[in-house]
């Protein structure tokens, strides 16, 4: 949705961000956006999803202003919180719940009340001699208490000349409930031992013996399951915030007086000491002051090779710590950390993604003025024809009654849950139906490198060994001498050499040498494992067949470590992060749908060309750092391409959010999993295409269940205004045609 253009030259030097409350589609934020940009100065963006309005506004103005302005439309506003700390995301959910409550309470109503009225107006034995006034009482409160959300947001439409879903529903139910009511106070309906019989026939009535009570109160449970199940998923666009937020450190250990303290990571100023032991998270981003390390950011950079860190060297906050003891000065904390800052892209993101208009509201805005025309002009024509006042009545009603869509409550959600339910056991979630709608129109997929394409972590892939040394010693003695390191590296040789030897020996002594590798006694033979120039300060140089083996290793982007003992460099071992093994036929099922596959990394340019080539990907962008994914998914999108994005680390949430389509590793990070609009819970890339295949299916038949539904009401329509329907045909054909929507969304459960 964008705002209104203006010629002015930009005044704008305040923004807010306002809460929205009371839309109920995406017409609704269309309208309050609409309001807010008529102000001088003012452009507005507001979100359905999300429930925010983001506004920039021109000096003097008073954000009360804005307020007053969406209150004016109908709906209400308020300005953001103050933060809270981490005490921030647990209040969240309690909110969410607060918010939902009410919903589930009114649908829970409808539900145990509306089926009985529904079995005795359908099954002519359980009607006994006074169920008319049973069915009154319990359909009453269904229609007025728990169809209230509908005619509020009706009564609001009309105010502004507008008609949705709600307004179709909201006359509908009140229709068919005061005719039910006259029919029993004034008409025959009332009387003792009156019964809707089970028959088709085809004859005008006046009217006055029909009841459609079980219309009203099934239309409003029906369609409240669904506006339920809509909010809910709608409910976790915030969570991704919050999962990013939990990623950092809780506490940390500050140095006050030399004496190490443990205090809430949230209490940190910048310019406090702190200490970071092996293993634990970095509390804020900072500058090393004592000690050396290797930091894990694959996280955050995606990078993955962990960093080689020393004295003066700076750190981000919630990477961690996999070397040694460090002592690290808080250069920024709170909202200024690199964490924060992705944060606030993920936020950005998500306000700036359009939701997608409810297709339901938009026939809906056709339909219903073309049915009040239809019901006014069968009540002048009858009136006109001399037929009484009953019969006109009864046919204009009629209309009302069968135009209101039943099916049309049951068209999204039945095909949600049964296409979710699917997803769900092939290993695919679907957040909600605004991601199917996305699904249709991709046509570029940007996937991240590291653990997307490629495992995500160090493994040996080579050992090269000089002539005449034997390739199963050399595994035998560097494994043991790397199996003592905490280095991912070291981690990954141990595990290589565990896999290919039967048994590892114990290292008599052991040293990590600062920056180049590991040394000590294995075996009785002085080992060496690191880089060439730790060989080289003992005086062991590479022979030209490993330097050209080590050489072309590091030309393709891979780690190479050199091996030595007794004065001797005996060999060059591999270690790279693999691409899985089910990637490329991913890639070519991706390509097969259409799609266009873009490789996304922050990795260096010849890592990245490696992995692309050996996948089938034309494309590369290659180190990228993390706040720049959300540019190149957006330069794409201004390039015209409606783009999905699969990535699995903290370091993808904001492009997540950004792309028209968010797929996340299930084996990725909370952060990537909440910012994206589909998880696939194995980390196998082929579930991607599966995905995509499985949305669009969906859609397909979410949009084949709206046709149906409103071609039954169409097709009855003539019918209804001629005056010959009878409360059973009516009832009768709003239940084939939820059955209908029904079955045609349970053949989704054979999707392959």
């Amino acid at each position: 949705m964008s705002p209104v253009t203006d010629d002015r030259p930009p005044t704008a030097t305040g923004a807010v961000e306002l809460s929205i409350g009371g839309m109920t589609c995406a017409s609704c934020a269309n309208r309050i956006e609409r309001k807010l940009n008529k102000l001088d100065g003012v452009t507005a963006t507001v979100n359905y999803a999300t429930e925010k309005a983001k506004v920039t506004f021109p000096e003097g103005l008073d954000p009360q202003t804005l307020i007053e302005q969406v209150e004016q439309a109908g709906y209400s506003a308020a300005l953001p919180a103050p933060p809270a700390g981490h005490t921030a995301g647990h209040a969240a959910s309690e909110q969410e719940a607060d918010e939902l409550a009410p919903l589930r309470a009114r649908l829970i109503t409808s539900i145990v009340l509306a089926v009985p009225v529904i079995a005795m107006a359908m099954i002519p034995p359980l009607q006994f001699t006074h169920w008319q006034w049973l069915s009154l009482t319990l359909a009453a409160p269904v229609v007025v208490y728990a169809g209230w959300p509908f005619h509020k947001a009706a009564w609001t439409n009309l105010r502004h000349g507008a008609a949705t879903m709600d307004t179709l529903v909201s006359l509908g139910t009140i229709a068919a409930l005061g005719w039910s009511l006259w029919a029993l106070f004034l008409g025959t309906a009332g009387t003792p031992g009156m019964t809707h019989p089970f028959a088709f026939t085809i004859e005008r009535t006046d009217g006055s013996g029909n009841i459609y009570l079980e219309a009203a109160a099934g239309v409003t449970a029906f369609i409240l399951a669904g506006r339920y199940f809509e909010a809910r998923s709608k409910r976790r666009a915030g969570a991704a915030l919050r999962a990013l937020l939990e990623l950092g450190a809780k506490d940390v250990a500050v140095l006050r007086g030399g004496a190490e303290v443990r205090v809430p990571s949230d209490q940190l100023a910048v310019g406090d000491r702190f200490v970071v032991r092996p293993g634990e998270k970095i509390a804020t981003d900072g500058v090393i002051e004592e000690g050396s390390s290797a930091v894990d950011a694959s996280m955050l950079t995606g990078e993955s090779v962990p960093v080689e860190v020393r004295s003066g060297d700076a750190v981000v906050g919630a990477t961690v710590n996999a070397g040694g003891r460090l002592v690290v000065r808080a250069t920024r904390v709170g909202s200024d950390t690199q964490l924060a800052q992705m944060a606030k892209l993920v936020e950005d993101a998500q306000t700036g993604k359009a939701a997608v208009q409810r297709l339901a509201d938009r026939v809906s805005g056709i339909f219903v003025p073309i049915v009040i025309a239809l019901a006014v002009g069968t009540l002048g024509y009858w009136l006109g024809t001399g037929d009484g006042a009953g019969a006109a009545f009864t046919a204009a009603v009629a209309v009302l009654i069968i135009a209101c869509p039943c099916a049309l409550g049951l068209a999204t959600p039945t095909a949600l849950l049964v296409g979710t339910g699917r997803g769900a056991q092939l290993g695919i979630l679907i957040k909600g139906p605004e991601v199917l709608e996305s699904t249709r129109k991709i046509d570029t997929v940007v996937l991240d490198k590291t653990g997307t394409v490629t495992e995500g972590k160090m493994t040996l892939v080579g050992v090269h060994v000089a002539d005449g040394e034997n390739a199963e010693e050399v595994l035998r003695l560097a494994g043991a001498l790397e199996h003592a390191s905490e280095h991912p590296i070291a981690q990954a040789i141990a595990r290589g050499a565990t896999e290919r030897v039967s048994a590892l020996p114990s290292p008599e002594d052991f040293a990590n040498v600062e920056g180049l590798g590991v040394q000590g006694i294995v075996d009785g033979h002085a080992v060496l494992v690191g880089r060439p120039a730790l060989l080289a300060e003992w005086s062991q140089h590479l022979p030209a067949d490993l330097e050209r083996d080590l050489t072309q290793a590091q030309a393709a982007g891979r780690t190479a470590v050199a091996v030595g003992w007794d004065g001797k460099a005996r060999a060059v071992l591999v270690v790279a992060d693999v691409v899985k093994s089910t990637s490329a036929e991913a890639i070519a099922q991706l390509k097969s749908l259409g799609l266009t596959p873009v490789l996304l990394t922050g990795d260096n340019e010849a890592v990245a060309k490696t992995v692309a080539a050996e996948v089938g990907i034309a494309e590369v962008i290659a180190e990228v750092l993390p706040a720049d994914k959300v540019d190149v998914v957006k330069r794409l999108q201004a390039e015209g391409k409606t783009v999905a994005m699969v990535g699995d680390g903290v370091n993808d949430a904001a492009a997540l959010a950004q792309a028209d389509l968010g797929l996340a590793m299930g084996t990725g990070t909370d952060a990537a999993i909440e910012a994206s609009d589909l998880t696939l819970v194995r980390g196998d890339l082929r579930v991607a295409a599966d995905a995509i295949r499985l949305s669009r299916r969906t859609l397909a038949t979410i949009k084949g269940n709206l046709f149906w539904a409103f071609a039954y009401n169409v097709a009855a329509l003539p019918l209804a205004a001629l005056g010959l329907l009878n409360p059973m045909i009516a009832g009768a054909a709003m239940a084939f045609s939820s059955v209908f929507v029904v079955t045609n969304s349970l053949r989704l459960r054979g999707f392959k």
